[in-house]
């Protein structure tokens, strides 16, 4: 698959160029990272919450874990991780767990934790789950423009 489908027609529709790194396949962004050999401070790992009123991407380096109390406070919503089964409804087109960081193409709003900050290039999955997709900082700062920025996540590794 490499990237999805809507992924892929978004991002070419901004114009922004990219590139992709094949790796072995892995079961999380940062055993992605690791099989790819690009440090997981800069590999955007996606996770899918719920609240009352729809679902959101918290986005957050493959490095760090996500504070959910603070993301919480920070969106003033009761959240909870959405199922596996919301998720591939939402990602219709893309492998189960390989999410992207990229919600505008699904309609579903982001939210960036700061620690991805100013950071020169970015990778991330695309659909799959034996390939990243490279942009530069500045890239997925438009790919993920109006997305709002806060900081609710903690290094792990």
């Amino acid at each position: 698959m490499t990237i999805a489908t809507r992924l892929k027609d978004f991002i070419d529709r901004k114009g922004i160029s990219y590139d992709t790194v094949a790796h072995h396949r892995t079961s999380t962004s940062r055993q992605s990272a690791i099989a790819a050999h690009i440090p997981g401070s800069i590999v955007a790992k996606s996770v899918v919450v719920h609240h009352e009123l729809g679902y959101a991407l918290a986005v957050v380096p493959s490095t760090h874990r996500i504070e959910l109390g603070t993301l919480q406070d920070v969106m003033d919503k009761r959240l909870g991780l959405a199922s596996e089964d919301e998720v591939t409804s939402l990602f219709a087109d893309c492998d189960t767990g390989a999410v992207p960081p990229i919600g505008a193409p699904y309609d579903v709003p982001v939210i960036v934790d700061d620690s991805l900050g100013d950071a020169a290039d970015i990778y991330f999955e695309g659909g799959d789950h034996r390939t990243l997709v490279h942009v530069s900082g500045e890239d997925f700062r438009n790919l993920t423009m109006g997305a709002y920025r806060a900081r609710f996540s903690h290094r792990a590794y």
